[in-house]
């Protein structure tokens, strides 16, 4: 029997080195590698397919996932299978994922595209996080989907005032830094991370420091890319009707100006409304013969109001709601709110508003969670909801999404470090932030307000 045939590269990475490979598994796909560390290896795979209907987005959807064989576990639960929605560790992978990568498609790509991480074994010291990031890059970098890649990912540490590249997790739990930063050769595509109140210079530092670590990892796949790369498909930009763009342009510059001078958001939403509105009526008798040119009317629209508020900004420095460029929005706050929660607290910036309460439980409260390294436990639950009225919206009421999941680990990261030490006090903390209304910033307003409900509630943060 004929062996596989591989392709494989060894990349020094500090005390460690990172391999990537080719050639062993899912070979139907577009684009697949494992990415190993230590003993953790992660499959990455990238396909694609074309739809079967017109889109106006990129219809690309990343996943993480993590076997539970990969570290000798047999699950938990009743099927003793990999069963139900994804952990909330895996819905945060899964957004690292996404995000560097999402804005290096190109303009009028609408195929479905779709990467895959699976952890498919786990030492439990080396995070599989980086590797699914980095292994996305690459799948994508070696298949035929255009890619304007390649990025690659690290994680930088911080103790006794020197960095640490890709630090395990016995080397996380004394560090005061967990930081995630992608980028290309040239720039940093996405940072992400939290720190225990390290000053900004050396913030600033680990994102260069970071930044300069990343060559030898696009390196290789620039390699890889020469070796393997199949040829990339042709996406072809839809073609932009000059005309329709002068004629929006025309007749809509002056109004939607008016309307988005309106300070308050909804009544500039009503406003906006009124413009598309008269604007379609305007086409439609100027291309009566050519009706179906009048569809891209709306993102010429949000082009045009983009270019509009940027104008304004930069030359006459004023925001869309009136504002000058160093004006914080109105303040208002208020504790107590709630007569029978442990904590709670109105938070309100400009017409951002959020409900947040504080629960206290004993340690039989805290959440039980199954994972590679073994079942462990958290204190401190930070919840994040976006009802639809928030925005003005009537839509149907689900379970948190992935946004929500998000801003929801966003705010706990920010409120980790203020909290007592569990022996000082041994409670289960749960804090909850229900927007009432959205105009931008809901994830740091639930941390403004996660705070004063912590501190109606009497944790001594």
């Amino acid at each position: 029997m004929a062996a596989f045939q591989t392709t494989r590269r060894t990349i020094p990475m500090g005390d460690s080195e990172i391999i990537i490979e080719h050639g062993k598994l899912a070979l139907q796909a577009s684009g697949a590698v494992t990415v190993q560390w230590g003993d953790t290896v992660v499959l990455v795979t990238a396909t694609h397919q074309a739809l079967d209907r017109v889109v106006d987005f990129l219809p690309l959807t990343c996943n993480y996932q993590e076997m539970l064989y990969s570290a000798g576990r047999v699950p938990g639960n009743y099927f003793r299978r990999e069963v139900g929605r994804p952990s909330e560790h895996e819905t945060l992978t899964s957004r690292l994922m996404d995000r560097p990568i999402r804005p290096l498609f190109p303009k009028g790509c609408t195929n479905e595209i779709q990467v895959i991480a699976t952890v498919i074994s786990s030492d439990k010291e080396r995070s599989a996080d980086i590797l699914a990031m980095l292994g996305a890059s690459t799948a994508l970098h070696i298949s035929e989907i255009p890619f304007a890649g390649p990025i690659a990912a690290i994680r930088v540490g911080y103790r006794d005032g020197q960095f640490l590249l890709n630090p395990t997790a016995s080397e996380l739990a004394t560090s005061q830094l967990n930081m995630i930063l992608a980028g290309s050769r040239d720039a940093v595509v996405m940072v992400e991370g939290g720190a225990q109140f390290l000053s900004e210079d050396i913030m600033t530092e680990a994102v260069a420091w970071g930044h300069a670590q990343l060559g030898p990892l696009l390196d290789v796949q620039e390699e890889l890319r020469k070796e393997l790369g199949r040829e990339k498909f042709t996406v072809i930009p839809p073609a932009e009707d000059t005309g329709l763009i002068e004629a929006v342009a025309e007749l809509a510059t002056a109004p939607l100006t008016e309307a988005l001078a309106v300070p308050g958001k909804m009544d500039r939403r009503d406003a906006k409304k009124k413009v598309k509105q008269n604007l379609m009526e305007a086409l439609m008798a100027r291309f009566a013969e050519t009706p179906e040119r009048v569809r891209g009317v709306g993102e010429i629209m949000e082009k045009l109001e983009k270019k509009i508020v940027r104008q304004r900004i930069m030359t006459d420095k004023i925001r869309i709601d009136g504002r000058d460029l160093t004006t914080v929005r109105p303040l208002i706050m208020e504790v107590g709110f709630l007569p029978r929660t442990h904590g709670s607290a109105i938070f309100t910036r400009g017409e951002t508003k959020a409900l947040c309460t504080c629960t206290l439980g004993s340690t039989r409260d805290e959440q039980r969670i199954e994972t590679l390294a073994g079942d462990t436990s958290r204190r401190f639950l930070m919840h994040y909801n976006f009802p639809p009225y928030s925005v003005g919206e009537a839509r149907m009421l689900r379970a948190p999404g992935r946004r929500e999941i998000g801003h929801g680990a966003l705010s706990e990261r920010a409120l980790n470090p203020v909290l007592p030490a569990p022996d000082a006090f041994p409670f289960t903390i749960r804090v909850v932030s229900d927007i009432m209304e959205s105009n931008g910033s809901s994830s740091m307003a639930s941390v403004c307000g996660g705070t004063l409900a912590l501190m109606d509630a009497g944790v001594p943060i």
